[in-house]
């Protein structure tokens, strides 16, 4: 019965998507990026020969893929011979990493109903798959369970709430038997999953941080933020809402005469509209990264907006302060992305604690929670004031990041187990 009606819901979750198409840029590319997906995926040929083998790693959204990149690139170095498909569930993941060239095949993963599952999975014939952090579609692992295609789980993390350890979950802890492997990201997790008899489960950490160090060894320069940060310090405003900008304008507007401190705003979706209303509230002049010239004399700004996406993880090279939105909304956004570079990390105090490298950066020393521009301007100036003080938390930040690398490693010895084994 529960069976039937999780097909009901996953069905009616693509009808109303198909509703709200016209008047939702992202319902749009949900529902156009599907269409005729079974021909697309026939004609690309992804896997026509009985030679040919294919790991399927899946994503939900572009903060999963960023988990699953270092795996996917060090089971290209291991297995070279193998094809590579990457799904998305979400159009933020697909629509900026569609281009990956580390991958032979990226596309949206049909909805999880039984019909695509076995359509799905027939067409693209994998030896094995990956599902990243929080993907448990149940019919594709039951179509996978029965052509005994393995499945490993990683960076994954479980909390008490969540059905799978509820009295009343056997529907959803069914589902966890069906993965050969889960490699999990804390103790909590691992316990979480032990509790209810799951026993094919690995401690092995976030495979992020091994992600941000591949960032930092490959960041690239950006002469604009450079000329502008021109020896004054930067806070770096990274993934940021509305309601982020509600609480940092009145802090940059109290600090306009400081000319020792500027802003770079990266807002987390790109919409002019929005951004020309963040600036005619800015008091200090401001200026967006696509109008900077060559003769541009950005020392004469307090305020840069970087209007594209892309270089937000580089950014942060020349930053010496990170406000990390999300935290007032919905949920934070990476953080580890400036904690590799080694500076003080706030963000709201409404919406980190499901994330466990927040709340271990606030328990070191490394990040702050904030309640209000008050409260950041406090802890903003005690940090500039207190340099033995803000030393100490950039070598928290960065040695946390640094201690914490080596799930990719953890999550390719599964990957070789299985390999020996069949």
């Amino acid at each position: 019965m529960l069976h039937l009606l999780y097909n009901f819901l996953i069905h009616a979750y693509s009808f109303i998507i198909s509703i709200i198409a016209p008047f939702n840029s992202k319902a749009k590319f949900w529902v156009e990026g599907r269409k005729n997906i079974f021909e697309r995926l026939d004609l690309a040929s992804v896997t026509n020969s009985s030679t040919t083998s294919l790991a399927w790693f899946h994503c939900a959204s572009l903060g999963e893929f960023e988990q699953g990149r270092p795996v996917i690139e060090a089971f290209r170095v291991k297995y070279p011979t193998y094809k590579i498909l990457v799904t998305f569930f979400s159009p933020s993941g697909y629509e900026i990493r569609k281009t990956y060239t580390g991958a032979d095949f990226i596309c949206y993963l049909p909805a999880d109903t039984p019909q695509n599952a076995q359509k799905f999975i027939e067409i693209v014939k994998p030896s094995v798959v990956f599902f990243v952090k929080y993907e448990f579609w149940r019919n594709y692992l039951i179509e996978l369970e029965k052509q005994q295609i393995p499945v490993i789980s990683f960076s994954a993390i479980f909390r008490p709430n969540q059905l799978f350890f509820k009295s009343y979950g056997g529907f959803y802890r069914e589902i966890l038997t069906k993965f050969k492997h889960i490699l999990v990201q804390n103790q909590e997790s691992f316990d979480l999953l032990k509790s209810i008899d799951i026993q094919q489960i690995t401690l092995a950490g976030d495979t992020r941080f091994d992600r941000v160090k591949q960032i930092v060894d490959a960041k690239i320069d950006i002469p604009i933020a450079e000329r502008f940060k021109a020896n004054r310090q930067i806070l770096m405003v990274g993934s940021a809402w509305q309601t982020d900008l509600e609480v940092l304008i009145p802090l940059i507007n109290s600090l306009k005469k400081d000319s020792n401190l500027t802003f770079v705003i990266a807002p987390h979706e790109i919409h002019q509209e929005e951004i020309n209303a963040w600036q005619k509230q800015i008091e200090s002049k401001s200026i967006c990264f696509s109008e900077v010239k060559t003769d541009t004399k950005l020392i004469d700004y307090q305020v840069l907006i970087i209007n594209n996406i892309g270089m937000l993880s580089s950014l942060y090279q020349y930053a010496d302060f990170a406000f990390i939105g999300g935290s007032f909304g919905k949920g934070l956004h990476n953080i580890l992305e400036a904690a590799t570079f080694g500076m003080p990390i706030f963000f709201g105090n409404k919406a980190y604690h499901k994330f466990q490298e927040a709340v271990d950066l606030v328990n070191l020393g490394g990040a702050y929670a904030v309640k209000s521009t008050d409260d950041l301007g406090v802890m903003l100036n005690d940090l500039r004031l207190n340099e033995l003080k803000k030393k100490k938390t950039d070598k928290i930040s960065q040695n946390y990041v640094l201690q914490n690398i080596g799930a990719t490693e953890k999550v390719m010895y599964e990957v070789d187990q299985f390999f020996k084994i069949k």
